[in-house]
């Protein structure tokens, strides 16, 4: 079947006892036991829980892996990744990524021991020269948050490969939809589906997928440890959002792309971010690996106080932070989503003060350059 066919219908057929189509939510904690060591299937919600399960086997087929691992957020997905490492080991790390990734990164891991390079991976000589003996991964964004720099996947997992490494890749602002790092070499992907998985802004989780069996043990062992799993209501308002996840990104595409190549045309505009616009670096190798360009656009203005004014002026679009809803949203990165990299790196990668986010919605895309208009000349 094809993509779209698959999203719709996420879930569908799980429940074969009463033939619900929509998941039902098993707001259970605990399970009955038939008899010593025996049970139906569950025990305890943190080991499993159907609701979630559905989700689970829901995002591993979109993304072709053999199991889905679901959390309470993004970032719990990425930690539980990062406990497959131990004291010494070296990982290999976009240098643009989300802020949360870096601290987490920087200030956790690397006191247990485990280091990190950041590189442009979209460089691969880049890429090359920072695998290291110790290297057991390498974990990439693309596009990158938030410059959307590309990676051509394929080229990197075969570098991450000759080096006996693990390909990890954030496929937050595609979604399986228009990317699947899976078919490319990855061996696991992962998602913050509170972004456009979700698609509402109304909750908050993380996804993980393996592509194979061996390494999808070791995830589900540190999935039951830990335990950051994400609960049955949020697990259907998850896969209830997954369902519409092709008609949004459609939408949002064809909205950011007209935004964008408005964007290109204004004076008061620097650089404009987008992989879908023909300059774009990167461009090629994401139309190559890609179906779609997404919906995440970043750009310019001519100093610090115009882009504040931007921000105070909007009156459609929302200031605010995380991406991917239905509503469009825009940050100023610098301030907000990656504070905590120090000034000296953000400035080094470009992430100035005069740069803004815009996640594009699926609003009408005149409204949308209307309301920008207005907050850029003041009119």
């Amino acid at each position: 079947m094809k993509i779209q066919t698959r999203i719709a219908q996420v879930g569908v057929g799980f429940d074969r006892q009463f033939g619900a189509v929509s998941v039902p939510i098993y707001q259970n904690a605990t399970f009955r036991h038939t008899a010593l060591g025996k049970n139906l299937g569950y025990d305890y919600s943190r080991t499993g829980n159907p609701t979630r399960r559905a989700l689970e086997d829901g995002i591993a087929g979109l993304e072709g892996g053999c199991r889905g691992f679901a959390y309470a957020s993004g970032m719990a997905a990425i930690t539980s990744i990062l406990l497959l490492f131990r004291q010494g080991d070296h990982l290999v790390v976009s240098d643009d990524l989300y802020g949360g990734t870096y601290r987490l990164l920087v200030q956790v891991f690397e006191r247990c021991g485990v280091r990190t390079s950041f590189v442009d991976t979209s460089d691969l000589d880049q890429l090359e020269q920072a695998m290291e003996e110790r290297t057991r991964a390498v974990l990439i964004e693309t596009p990158t948050n938030p410059l959307m720099r590309i990676t051509d996947l394929a080229r990197a997992a075969a570098i991450a490969r000759r080096h006996g490494s693990l390909t990890i890749v954030d496929n937050t602002f595609l979604t399986p939809y228009f990317q699947r790092p899976l078919d490319r070499g990855a061996d696991l992907v992962l998602h913050s589906g509170t972004k456009y998985l979700g698609g509402h802004n109304d909750l908050v989780a993380g996804l993980v997928v393996a592509k194979e069996p061996e390494l999808a043990e070791r995830i589900a062992l540190l999935q039951n440890a830990a335990g950051a799993v994400l609960g049955p209501m949020d697990s259907w308002l998850l896969t209830r959002g997954i369902k519409t996840l092709a008609l949004r990104m459609e939408r949002h595409e064809q909205n950011a792309l007209r935004i964008a190549q408005w964007l290109v045309r204004q004076p008061e505009v620097g650089r404009v971010y987008y992989p879908g616009l023909p300059e774009h670096r990167g461009h090629q190798v994401c139309r190559a690996q890609a179906t779609g360009f997404g919906g995440m656009i970043s750009f310019t203005v001519a100093d610090f106080p115009l882009a504040e004014r931007i921000l105070e002026r909007l009156t459609l679009i929302t200031f605010a932070e995380s991406l991917g809803g239905v509503e469009t949203l825009i940050t100023h990165p610098a301030r907000q989503t990656h504070s905590d990299i120090p000034e000296s790196k953000r400035l080094e990668l470009g992430i100035t003060d005069n740069l803004l986010r815009l996640s594009v919605g699926i609003e009408d895309p005149d409204d949308l350059i209307a309301d920008l208009e207005q907050a850029i000349r003041g009119r």
